[in-house]
């Protein structure tokens, strides 16, 4: 009899995140009750903002309980359904987290039409990353034509949309990656103007070559000393969408910023946001990224790891930056 393979939180971390803070359990795949929907996943996404969800400081989310299973999106097929807007075979994303089935109610579904679009893709471009790209540059940043986009964790599932995004929309994209490697692919293969490699170690330096005319709207997802150096080349009137501070998460003595000053004396327009708060963007937003991806004008990575076994190595690889592009697990 096929058994559900679920992995729990076992322990909170403290610093750095091991793979003793999971646990690999088995247990009976469940059963749907009336208005649910029976889910067989076939991907699972893994994302920064796991870390602090294994966390119990306050955040915008309740944490993981010990013992329960890691939250995560999910992509799969409708197994057993009793719900009238779903079959058994329907392909559906969702947030059933780290197991092989989980079960849902029928509005935290949403089918997906995988015919131009591959599955997997819908937990990435099209998906939570790509939505989050969108709301933090179109909606808060604004760029306008010929406007200086920078976008930190530029190779990454969020940053590559973001870059593309901002092409698109006639502005000049400048990425932050680590390694020559990613700064490649970015240039090279997703169309950004330049790439700073903050592992080169010439990372202010290079920042002032590469950002003649400074930065109209900074895209921020790993905080730090990154985030503090580009602080120093925003322009008056510029834009930063704080979307992740990356750096931080398993920091047990955080960055000390020291150029926070530039926000007064440029009159900075600085907006955090969670997408999960601007559902009314996703489906604009998922028209522009669905036509993007399927026309091939929006470019994009995956790293796949296989089984669900592997998704704790995964995800730690993911917090270190060891992945290129959407990371994701195999199940």
């Amino acid at each position: 009899m096929e058994k559900n393979l679920q992995i729990v939180l076992a322990s909170r971390p403290v610093g750095e995140v091991e793979e003793s803070h999971f646990q690999l359990v088995s247990t009976i795949i469940p059963t749907p009750a009336d208005g649910e929907v029976l889910v067989r996943n076939r991907w699972l996404s893994l994302d920064p903002y796991m870390r602090g969800r294994m966390s119990d400081a306050k955040s915008y989310a309740q944490p993981v309980a010990i013992g329960e299973v890691m939250v995560g999106g999910t992509a799969g097929e409708v197994v057993e359904s009793k719900h009238p807007n779903f079959k058994p075979g329907d392909t559906v994303v969702g947030a059933l987290g780290w197991q092989h089935f989980g079960v849902a109610k029928g509005a935290a579904l949403s089918k997906v039409d995988t015919t131009a679009i591959p599955l997997s893709a819908y937990l990435g471009p099209v998906g939570m990353p790509g939505v989050t790209a969108w709301v933090g540059l179109i909606d808060i940043c604004a760029p306008k034509s010929g406007d200086t986009v920078v976008v930190t964790a530029a190779s990454g599932a969020v940053g590559s949309v973001v870059g593309q995004l901002a092409k698109l929309h006639g502005a000049r994209a400048v990425g932050v990656a680590g390694g020559p490697e990613k700064c490649r692919y970015v240039v090279e293969e997703l169309g950004f103007d330049a790439c700073i490699d903050y592992k080169a170690g010439n990372l202010r330096k290079d920042l002032k070559a590469a950002l003649p005319n400074g930065i109209d709207c900074l895209f921020e997802n790993v905080g730090g000393e990154i985030f503090d150096s580009l602080l120093m080349r925003m322009n008056p009137f510029s834009r930063i969408a704080l979307c992740g501070m990356i750096a931080d998460y398993s920091a047990i003595d955080p960055y000390g910023m020291k150029n926070i000053r530039s926000i007064l004396v440029n009159r900075i327009k600085m907006q955090g946001f969670i997408v999960s708060d601007r559902m009314e963007l996703w489906p604009p937003a998922l028209k522009e990224l669905g036509q993007g991806v399927a026309t091939g004008r929006i470019k994009y990575r995956e790293t796949v790891a296989d089984g669900l076994a592997a998704a704790p190595a995964a995800f730690m690889g993911m917090l270190k930056g060891k992945n290129f592009g959407k990371q994701l697990v195999k199940l």
